[in-house]
């Protein structure tokens, strides 16, 4: 039988879920527990998860709070952005790129401590639990992962609860009822899943949405913005440079404002089933949207349709926790190496839900105004060429047509 961890890092958001985790470790493990609560731009006040952990009897030096919202920007969003990564045609993976940053500051601490084990609340049935273990082992591959749900008895919300009032416990009264649904918040998006939101022919109640006004309320004048890029990612708005964070969360503002970011999807989950989530991207579909249009003028057709061949795949790794993986490192390698030139300006109009390309320009642009004209073109362009590349491309279907013709 395995030696009992000593001391384990745990992911502590200070939520009744996590709290009753910490407990439950330090009696059903007698270990020493550390807590790392990561800002990820989730919002709300992250003192009292300090407090919380205090209460619980974490030593003051064992309470790890930590932002790192340019770090989660600059090194996992951005990056990701510069790949145009979508999940099965729509999802923009705001949940699953948090989690490998988490994993790493966890195996960061108990590295630091001489910590044997982490520990995470992702349950049983979801992506979270690969992905956060995927991450660990990946880091520190001899690392003792401990993940609750998948041991304990505490199965419903009445034995959760109990478990907390028996042992001194703070449960917020808004935690004593059936929450209507979960949700995961970082400065990329919000996403809702589970009980009133299960059946996925029932129209979500617009107290889901969070993050964004209805596109109906959206005003019914657009907003006019422009976005600069350097090398694939974001560096401006409307001409004033803004760090990741900061970058990202303006055009979080923007889009709520214009109703903009909503997804109600049904995908397919690595461990197997179906799940439907409401989702809330306001910021991510902005800037999707306009690194798309600074690449149509900027990456040649080839290593731009590769990318798009490319994509499913990347994004499917970083779905399914492979971030720390060498394929994604390899994709990755090859993505960046694309956005060398990807330089430039994208003006935008956000209206009712919608973001609208106006304009593109980039001092790298591939785009030659004298070769598309539809007037004198100075020679640029000899359209009697196109005759023999026509042909040329025409040979093997002539021959399959004379073929089937003989027969």
């Amino acid at each position: 039988m395995a030696a009992s961890p000593k001391k384990v890092v745990l992911a502590y958001s200070g939520g009744l879920d996590t709290s009753v985790i910490l407990k439950w470790l330090q009696t059903e493990y007698g270990c020493e527990v550390i807590t790392f609560t990561a800002d990820l731009g989730q919002g709300g006040e992250l003192e009292p998860a300090r407090q919380k952990a205090l209460l619980l009897g974490i030593k003051p030096e064992n309470i790890f709070i930590e932002d790192v919202r340019d770090e989660f920007c600059r090194d996992f969003v951005f990056p990701m952005f510069r790949a145009n990564a979508v999940y099965e045609g729509q999802y923009l993976l705001g949940t699953s790129i948090a989690r490998p940053l988490i994993a790493k500051k966890q195996i960061d601490i108990a590295n630091r401590l001489g910590a044997d084990a982490v520990a995470h609340g992702a349950t049983g049935k979801g992506n979270d639990q690969v992905r956060f273990e995927l991450g660990y082992y990946a880091l520190k591959p001899d690392v003792k992962i401990i993940a609750p749900w998948r041991e304990w008895d505490l199965e419903s919300r009445t034995k959760l609860i109990a478990f907390a009032e028996a042992h001194q416990i703070p449960i917020a009264k808004d935690k004593r009822g059936e929450a209507p649904f979960s949700v995961d918040a970082n400065l990329l998006h919000s996403s809702s899943e589970g009980k009133v939101l299960e059946d996925p022919d029932v129209e979500a109640d617009e107290m889901v949405y969070q993050r964004t006004i209805s596109p109906e309320a959206a005003p019914d004048k657009p907003t006019e913005i422009t976005i600069g890029f350097e090398k694939g990612d974001p560096v401006s708005i409307d001409g004033e440079n803004l760090g990741p964070a900061a970058l990202l969360a303006k055009l979080n503002d923007l889009g709520r404002d214009n109703g903009i970011g909503r997804l109600d999807l049904v995908e397919n989950r690595f461990v197997g089933m179906k799940s439907r989530g409401v989702y809330e991207t306001p910021g991510g579909t902005i800037l999707l949207v306009a690194h798309r249009a600074i690449e149509s003028i900027t990456l040649d057709r080839g290593a731009a349709h590769l990318k798009d061949e490319l994509m499913p795949r990347y994004a499917e790794l970083i779905y399914n926790g492979f971030w720390f993986a060498p394929e994604r490192e390899m994709l990755q390698a090859a993505i960046d190496l694309s956005q060398k030139d990807v330089a430039g300006t994208v003006r935008l109009k956000l209206y009712k839900g919608n973001v609208i390309v106006t304009g593109r320009e980039s001092p790298n642009s591939l785009y030659a105004k004298n070769l598309v004209t539809f007037e004198e073109d100075g020679g640029a362009y000899d359209q009697k060429d196109a005759a023999g590349f026509i042909k040329l491309n025409a040979l093997r279907l002539r021959t399959l047509a004379a073929r089937r013709l003989k027969k």
